[in-house]
């Protein structure tokens, strides 16, 4: 291996490195080693941006951006660090494959219709009156409400409440982008109207997982919004049991038409994370983000802790060793890249077995407030 390196060091080596790449060829021979890893070695970094810092900038957009301006959308989105050398503007990217942002609509407003090729899901962090319009359904959205929006639906927004109103956004921005697959269309009319009653979804599946008859078959949408009485419901029936060690309670939104996520290309969690539990660690391929709906604690991450509250946002990266600890009652909202790593078979999943699977804390994270 010496003798290897000693060659691949040689000028006759080097020489012929530099030729080719002037006619856009590259040598595997170098390549291999850092692309080829032998475990992920991702270069999203784990972060975390407090609710206060999110309030306050916020704030000072909607005193300068209104969506009758231009821009879609109000939203401020994401970055991770370590992805900011991707063009343009670091391919909005929170993990290696996922978008995240904060969207803030005024008592009020409308934001136009449209639709794209990337999937949506909004879960509803502040404020009640507003509503979203997907494909002529008008929904409603109160505060812990987890809403869908598959790829290539209209859909739009508007508030007839007195109060902003703030949710967190979530797509699949990046991983469409490097494919080469993306297409958007504005709705020309400005915002869709209704065409079937408000809530129609909502209404219809009332059961939970009854589902209407007709419904056997494939549907992109089935359910637009997953109300947080049910979510709640459902957690306590988990509390009846003992928590898992590392998932403590934690459910899955899934389509009730076909059992699978609710979203085709990103999975969506809640967390309940009783008071004073802390979870073993793990790590796992599939890259993590977090809203803290309700709470406080902290997560460590590859021996990072990370101290979190109500409000606040943060990113578990592919194959990052993670564990949480809830100083009170908290609930943790998440989005994944499950869906994506699943279609290519690189789910992978593995347990830390030191110090009886607690990391040692070698650092701690100052967020900016």
């Amino acid at each position: 291996m010496a003798e290897k390196n000693d060659f691949f060091k040689s000028d006759i080596v080097k020489d012929f490195t530099k030729d080719i790449q002037q006619y856009n060829l590259g040598p595997l021979w170098e390549a291999i080693p850092e692309v080829m890893n032998k475990t992920p070695k991702p270069h999203a970094e784990a972060y975390l941006w407090s609710g206060e810092l999110m309030d306050k900038k916020l704030s000072e957009a909607a005193e300068i951006f209104t969506p009758e301006r231009g821009g879609e959308r109000r939203a401020i989105y994401f970055q991770n660090p370590g992805l900011t050398y991707r063009k343009p503007w670091g391919q909005v990217s929170t993990t290696q494959t996922l978008y995240a942002a904060v969207q803030l609509l005024q008592p009020g407003e409308q934001a136009p219709s449209h639709r794209h090729s990337q999937s949506a899901m909004r879960f509803i962090t502040k404020g009640e009156g507003a509503y979203t319009i997907v494909q002529g359904q008008r929904i409603f959205m109160e505060e812990g409400d987890f809403l869908i929006t598959p790829k290539n639906l209209w859909h739009g927004h508007g508030h007839e409440g007195d109060k902003p109103m703030v949710w967190m956004d979530a797509l699949d921005i990046p991983t469409i982008y490097s494919l080469g697959g993306t297409f958007f269309e504005p709705y020309e009319d400005g915002l869709q109207q209704p065409e079937v009653p408000d809530n129609f979804s909502e209404i219809r599946y009332r059961g939970g997982m009854v589902r209407p008859v007709g419904d056997g078959k494939y549907s992109i949408a089935p359910l637009a919004n997953y109300k947080w009485s049910g979510t709640t419901e459902a957690i306590k029936g988990l509390q009846e049991f003992d928590p898992d060690p590392y998932n403590a309670f934690a459910i899955e939104y899934i389509n009730p038409s076909t059992g699978k996520t609710a979203n085709p290309t990103m999975g969506s969690r809640m967390t309940h994370l009783p008071a004073k539990f802390h979870t073993k660690a793990h790590r796992h391929t599939h890259s993590v983000i977090y809203c803290v709906h309700r709470g406080s604690g902290y997560t460590v991450i590859n021996g990072t802790r990370f101290d979190w509250k109500q409000g606040d946002y943060f990113v578990v990266p592919n194959w990052a060793w993670h564990e949480h600890f809830a100083e009170e009652n908290s609930y943790l909202f998440s989005v994944n890249d499950i869906p994506i790593m699943d279609r290519f078979e690189l789910e992978k999943k593995e347990v830390y077995e030191e110090n009886n699977g607690h990391q040692k804390v070698t650092g701690e994270f100052n967020a900016y407030r």
